[in-house]
């Protein structure tokens, strides 16, 4: 009997519910900061109303969990991916092109009904294999070589904690075990901070 070259994932969790309470309590709390950094940042830098956008990602979480029958645990927050369309539009945040910037974002958000018809009549298979990473990753690159230059702005300002918590969020990732590899964010969070 012949073996598989790759190796097994056991690190995977695919039913959160199955760590127990105290340790979803710990995800969830790291998913509250991964989410409220991204959910904050995006209006300060668009310079949108920081309130409005937690608002609105608040309701849209509630009906996209109502909508969803509560089978997918996610929040919908702010998307770094619309940073470079508001920069195109409004590069110093000028509060008079805000809302031209702001029905661009509202188009492009058009077309998630569109993929989700697509998902419905297609299924996820025959739809995401026009999603491979090599096209998605170089996206996601994207985004995060547009967002460098804040990233560098903010450490800027303290140079050893900005150091020290990429530092921690790398090692619990590649050598972490247990819910030290779950939960690098809150870890970098924790340690830099204390």
């Amino acid at each position: 009997m012949s073996q598989s070259s790759t190796p097994a994932v056991t690190d995977a969790i695919y039913d959160a519910s199955s760590l127990g309470r105290p340790r979803m309590f710990v995800l969830g709390l790291q998913h509250m900061f991964a989410m409220f950094g991204a959910t904050v940042l995006v209006p300060v830098l668009t310079g949108l109303s920081v309130s409005a956008t937690l608002l609105f990602a608040g309701i849209g979480t509630l009906l996209f969990h109502f909508l969803s029958r509560g089978k997918v645990p996610a929040f919908l927050g702010s998307s770094f991916a619309f940073i470079a369309g508001y920069a195109a539009i409004a590069p110093n945040g000028e509060a008079e092109l805000l809302p031209y910037a702001c029905l661009g974002v509202a188009c492009a958000g058009l077309l998630y009904p569109v993929l989700a018809a697509l998902f419905r009549a297609f299924g996820a298979k025959r739809v995401m294999r026009f999603f491979p990473p090599v096209v998605t990753g170089p996206i996601v690159i994207s985004i995060g070589l547009i967002l460098a230059s804040s990233a560098i702005a903010n450490c800027q300002t303290n140079w050893l904690v900005a150091v020290v918590a990429a530092a921690v969020i790398v090692i619990c990732n590649i050598w972490g075990r247990g819910m030290v590899k779950i939960v690098p964010i809150l870890l970098g969070v924790v340690v830099s901070y204390t």
